[in-house]
Formats: C-alpha cells, structure tokens, sequence
C-alpha cells in the first residue's frame, strides 16, 4: 500500500517544480479542473507557488453543491413545503433558492433534515411510515450509484427521490464550446474517475484535441498530473492518462456503473452558471416513476436568479476568473454570511480559497 505521507514530501515537491519549469511551454497555459477535493489540494498546500509563471491552474464547475440550479432548489421547497420529510446533504441548505435556502425554510418550520446518504433518508422513511420522505439526491457520478443503490433495494412506499445528480463529462465538453475559456488541458476528478473510469474521456480529448490526466488528491499526484498535461502539450499530444491507477481503472467500477444504468437515464440538466447541458443529469428511468418526487408532489421548479448582482460564480464556475476576480470575495462574501453558491458549498472555489487561500507551505 502506498504511503501518504510520501505524496506530501517536499524535497519531492521540489523536484515536480523543477520538471514543471522545464516542461512548461513559452505562452500562456490555463488547465482546468473540476473537483473541489484537487482545489482543496492544491490550495490548502500552496501548490500555485510551484508552477511557473505561465501556468494557470482554475477550478470549473466541480462542486455539486454550486451547480445545483434554482429550479431544482424551488422544487425542493416546494415539497418540504407540502409537509414531507426532506432529507439533503449538509452543504445544500444554504444554497439559495429563488426567494429562500433550505435554512431559512427549516428556520420557517420545514421538516429538512440533513444526511450522510440516501440510505440515511431511507432509514427516516421507515421510521415514519405515515410520513412522505424526499431525499434531494445532488451530486456527481460519486455519490449517484447510492442513490440508485436504494432504489433498486425496494424502499418504503413513502419514499422518494429528487434527482439533482450531474454528469461531469458533458460538463468537460459544454466547457470546452464556451467563448473567452480557453482550455489547454484537463485535470480531471479521481473521485469521479474511480466510477466512470479514464476511458470516459478519450471522446473529450479526441475532439478537441486536448489532454486529459487523471489525478489523485495528494500533493504529489496533483503536481504528476500536471506534468503530465504540460509534456503532452510539450510534445502536441491530446491523449487520457491515468495518474491515479492505485484507485482508477480504464474501464471504471462495472458494478457501480450498472447500478447507475438500472435505475437512472441520462437527460439534460440545468447548472447554475452555465445553463443546460444535454445529457448532463440524471432522471431515474421509467419503472422507478412511483418513487419520483417530481411526480408524486407535481411540482415544477421555477428558473430563478442565479447569481446575485456583483457576484462573479458564473464566470467562477467556468474558469474564467478566480475568487480574488470577484470584488464580493472575503469582504461582502464569506462562509458566514455567502452571497454566491461558491462560497456556500465546502468544495466551491470561493469558501476554499477563503478556508486556505495564501497558504505557501507544503
């Protein structure tokens, strides 16, 4: 078994820098990656400070929490306001919806519970057998094949489900046909690649001739990945890597996948920010509609405000612009009192460059 500690030496972490500057091309570089865990990394251990000057490293849309659209989050009030059990992650209660967050609605006398995971929630329903319980499922390919997992497990009567989950490989290519990007390369999420396995990206990198690396969340995995990424470009190559193979398998977990398959289909999904991307979400497939929240409380979710006047998560969002971009950030904005999704959710860019930003040690 690999050693963690070993990922975090920086002697190591000296030599990567060296390797960076040699591989780094003469204009400018801007890789992008979508995984708030990499942002963490890369943040909390200073990693910015070993690139060279001409290497740019930003996080797109890599925290669930952010990407969840208003109309999912009206939705979700709009049940709890029917007098249901709503059970969610902890980041999401915050998140604001069109007039209110999940708070301020618990905070009105809503029944919003917070849980570790759809099992959880499926736990509560069977406690409460004259009750309805929603779990508001958000999140990536990581945590989908849970969701899908208790659905197939024959739940209570009274459970259902709201599907929020998104897709992140329509997301690499949506990012790639937006003006004013400008992406070289991709870091792509380990998390998520330990599912859908590094074969997932081979059309992304094809068609838009750009590499694709995957990576591990330790120090040193970040900075391999990155090496891997410039001596690509180095080299005119636009090619997957795996980085990460003491967890990620070309093919990805074949019984996680087929759990995903059973119960949900792909269709288009809203993210806030961005837009609607086809085949970005997740709905649950045909036979599963009696356990579709959507369905059972015949609600629609409204396409509210998105993002505050002055706040710049959209172009966060999309690797346009860092935290520091935004005039909100660590003044008007802060964990404590968040006017953007991004400083709401603990994987945004925004609270974890509030949580670690200017950290130069590793």
């Amino acid at each position: 078994m690999t050693d963690p500690f070993s990922l975090r030496d920086p002697a190591q972490a000296s030599r990567f820098a060296e390797l960076l500057a040699r591989l780094a091309p003469d204009r400018p570089v801007k890789i992008v990656h979508v995984c708030g865990t990499h942002e963490i990394a890369i943040t909390q251990h200073g990693l910015r400070s070993l690139l060279p000057e001409t290497v740019e490293v930003l996080e797109g849309p890599g925290c669930p929490v952010c990407v969840t659209s208003t109309s999912d989050l009206d939705c979700a009030l709009k049940i709890a306001d029917q007098g249901a059990i709503l059970c969610t992650f902890g980041d999401m209660l915050r998140v604001p919806g069109t007039e209110l967050s999940l708070a301020e609605a618990r905070a009105q006398g809503a029944d919003i519970r917070t849980v570790l995971s759809a099992a959880a929630a499926v736990e509560i329903a069977s406690r409460n057998p004259g009750r309805e319980v929603v779990f508001f499922a958000v999140g990536f390919e990581t945590t989908a094949p849970g969701t899908a997992a208790v659905l197939l497990d024959s739940p209570p009567d009274n459970f259902s489900v709201l599907p929020s989950h998104k897709l992140i490989p329509p997301a690499l290519e949506a990012l790639m046909a937006l003006p004013q990007v400008d992406i070289d390369g991709f870091l792509a999420p380990g998390h998520v690649s330990t599912i859908i396995g590094s074969d997932a990206y081979r059309s992304i990198a094809t068609k838009f001739r750009v590499p694709v690396v995957v990576g591990g969340f330790e120090p040193l995995d970040v900075l391999y990945a990155l090496a891997l990424i410039l001596r690509q470009l180095r080299e005119g190559r636009a090619e997957v890597e795996n980085a990460y193979p003491r967890a990620v398998l070309p093919e990805g977990n074949r019984r996680a996948k087929d759990l995903l398959a059973r119960a949900f289909q792909p269709a288009a999904a809203r993210w806030r920010g961005i837009g609607v991307i086809p085949g970005s979400g997740l709905t649950l497939r045909p036979e599963f509609s009696h356990h579709d929240a959507r369905e059972r409380f015949g609600v629609e979710g409204e396409l509210g405000e998105e993002i505050a006047p002055g706040c710049r998560c959209a172009d966060i969002l999309v690797a346009r612009a860092l935290p520091s971009d935004c005039p909100l950030f660590g003044t008007a904005c802060t964990p404590l009192s968040p006017v953007g999704a991004c400083m709401v959710g603990s994987e945004g860019a925004c609270h974890v460059w509030y949580r670690y930003g200017g950290r130069p040690r590793l």
